[in-house]
């Protein structure tokens, strides 16, 4: 299908779907009252069970939506969503996230003021407006794994040296570089994407952004984020069993050790991401025998689960 350069939007939204009704209207709300830009949005629906896609077209009627029947997983449904986007930009952005003072068009200003990023982000706040410092991370190290398999990165969480994934201590109050800018709010070029291949399909649900940015960081591509694109992102509303949800993770963490550590760390590496689940669940078994902490029994328990569960994440994928 070809289109005139003059009708295209300026930029193309992505959001993923899946049983996020309230959140996903709340977001098309939020952006529809926030961006004065030229855009698109293009919703797909993996096969919600809870009637967002017949509550998106009733109330959204302009919006392009894709129902799909089959849930694609997340990083996966973006190559089904992406024939649908007529914009040379890519914008993708999480159903759990409210757009606040005009967070899109600034990101796409800031698109133009640091052109050679090539990948650009934003700041995220949870919905109390805590700094939620989850919009970016820095790649994992042996030495940040050896950190948060400590326990390090728990005690001096603010500390840029211990709490190193996170970038302990950064607000996120200026503009900076990073290693990965996370998919709640990520601008890329069509370009740059097809360039890459987009989302490895192997990763379909954490760890898609990751492997991206860092693969795109090989091809000199250096993603930055900015605090003038500030957005609320809930975070996990799509997922809600604990123990699940932290297999899902240590499983695409392994992958992405076994994709982007060097041969000489890979092994040391896949070590010390067994340690943090063990270290967790040793650590909490004995705290929970304490007097008066019965109120971490069950985040005892999903570690203690996720321990015997090792087999399904050790490996990758």
């Amino acid at each position: 299908m070809s289109y005139e350069t003059s009708t295209l939007p300026e930029f193309s939204i992505i959001i993923i779907s899946y049983n996020t009704r309230d959140m996903t209207l709340a977001c098309l709300s939020s952006v529809y009252a926030q961006t004065k830009g030229d855009f698109e949005i293009v919703v797909l629906d993996n096969a919600s069970t809870d009637g967002s896609a017949e509550a998106i077209r009733q109330d959204f009627p302009e919006v392009t939506l894709v129902a799909e029947s089959v849930n694609h997983g997340f990083g996966p449904a973006h190559h089904v969503a992406l024939p649908y986007c007529r914009s040379p930009w890519l914008l993708l952005l999480n159903p759990d996230t409210v757009v606040l003072d005009g967070a899109l068009d600034r990101l796409m200003a800031f698109r133009d003021q640091r052109p050679e990023a090539g990948i650009w982000g934003g700041r995220t706040l949870y919905a109390d407006g805590r700094l939620n410092p989850s919009s970016c991370w820095h790649r994992q190290t042996p030495w940040s794994l050896f950190c948060r398999a400590s326990g390090l990165a728990v005690i001096f969480r603010n500390s840029s040296f211990f709490n190193v994934e996170a970038y302990g201590g950064w607000r996120r109050d200026d503009v900076r570089d990073v290693d990965i800018v996370t998919g709640c709010l990520f601008l890329i070029s069509r370009e740059t994407w097809d360039r890459l291949g987009g989302f490895d399909p192997v990763f379909t649900m954490y760890g898609e952004e990751a492997d991206l940015c860092l693969r795109a960081r090989d091809i000199g591509v250096r993603p930055a984020i900015t605090p003038e694109a500030t957005i609320i992102h809930y975070g996990g509303a799509s997922e809600k069993a604990r123990s699940d949800k932290l297999v899902r993770i240590l499983r695409a963490k392994a992958e992405l050790i076994k994709r982007h550590f060097s041969p000489s760390t890979l092994r040391l590496g896949l070590f010390l991401l067994k340690l943090w689940p063990l270290s967790r669940h040793l650590a909490l078994s004995v705290i929970i025998s304490l007097p008066r902490m019965d109120r971490f029994h069950d985040t005892a328990l999903a570690w203690r689960n996720v321990w015997k569960r090792r087999a399904e994440w050790c490996d990758g994928f």
